[in-house]
């Protein structure tokens, strides 16, 4: 409503008694959307004679800052001859130095109670403030014991799982090396074995040859010294060349056999060394973390 008595005393005079339209057109906003034309007949209605109340208003621009207007509405005239209520004098009473001594005291009197009203209301929020500290604090100690002993207990649990680890290596190192001391022990044997049959059958061989030379020469003692020269200088050829032969398919029997023997050999060596090596890591590792866990110790204790 006030928009519009705004809008319309800028296109209309300002003067009380004209109340006539300006000659500057309305201006039509942007915004506004246009006009449709209404083709409904209008049915003609009787008028009504009604009295219009106007109101005296009056509105004064004025230029406060460049580019900015201020609008003042005045309403009505101000009246000329208003009474302006006065306020009742109250008669005066003759106050007794008495009276106000004791208003004076009331007046102490309830300043200290407002004061002590203040005290008791802030130790109350002091106590609550001391009561929500307490709780915290109580609940953090809480807190910190809980992830301290969980941190315990898992370290704990730790060492033990890290110590069963060690010594079932130690035990699998023990059983593997106990292994190997078996297998060298047996090849030892094995190789002993072989040679004392190589040694035996190699003196009965010789015992056979020497047996078969005596009847071959018992047998060729009837021939001719020639013969028997030419049948024993072959017999012993025939018998050199039988005697090498086995001789050395017997060596290469028994270098193989050495060749193998040390070829498993250095693999059992070649894998306790790698054991051995991997024990002494986890000694070393073992070392590192019991000397981490003793500067640990001191570090919790000063903490």
């Amino acid at each position: 409503m006030l928009i519009g008595l705004v809008r319309d005393s800028v296109m209309q005079c300002f003067c009380h008694t004209c109340r006539a339209p300006g000659i500057l057109p309305a201006v039509v906003s942007r915004r506004s959307a246009p006009m449709k034309k209404n083709n409904k007949i209008r049915s003609k209605q009787p008028r009504l004679n009604k009295k219009v109340k106007f109101i005296t208003t009056e509105i004064r621009c004025q230029e406060k800052s460049r580019g900015g207007l201020s609008y003042e509405v005045i309403l009505a005239e101000p009246a000329p001859n208003v009474a302006v209520p006065k306020r009742p004098v109250t008669p005066g009473k003759n106050v007794s130095v008495e009276e106000i001594e004791q208003k004076l005291k009331a007046a102490e009197e309830r300043r200290i109670s407002l004061e002590a009203r203040k005290m008791a209301e802030i130790s109350i929020k002091l106590a609550k403030v001391e009561e929500a500290t307490r709780k915290k604090d109580e609940i953090t100690n809480e807190f910190i014991t809980q992830t301290k002993e969980q941190l315990e207990n898992k370290m704990e649990t730790h060492v033990e799982k890290r110590e069963a680890i060690i010594s079932d290596m130690k035990e699998k190192l023990k059983i593997h090396a106990q292994e190997i001391e078996k297998t060298r022990e047996t090849l030892e044997q094995q190789k002993a074995n072989e040679q004392k049959a190589i040694e035996e059958k190699l003196k009965t061989a010789q015992a056979l040859r020497d047996e078969n030379i005596k009847k071959m020469l018992n047998r060729l003692k009837e021939h001719n010294t020639i013969k028997i020269a030419e049948i024993k200088t072959q017999n012993n050829q025939l018998e050199n060349q039988k005697l090498e032969e086995k001789a050395r398919i017997i060596e290469n029997k028994l270098f193989t056999a050495e060749q193998n023997r040390e070829k498993e050999l250095l693999k059992k060596i070649e894998k306790a060394q790698k054991l051995e090596r991997r024990a002494e890591v986890v000694r070393q590792n073992k070392a590192q973390t019991q000397d981490m866990d003793g500067q640990q110790s001191p570090i919790a204790s000063s903490g």
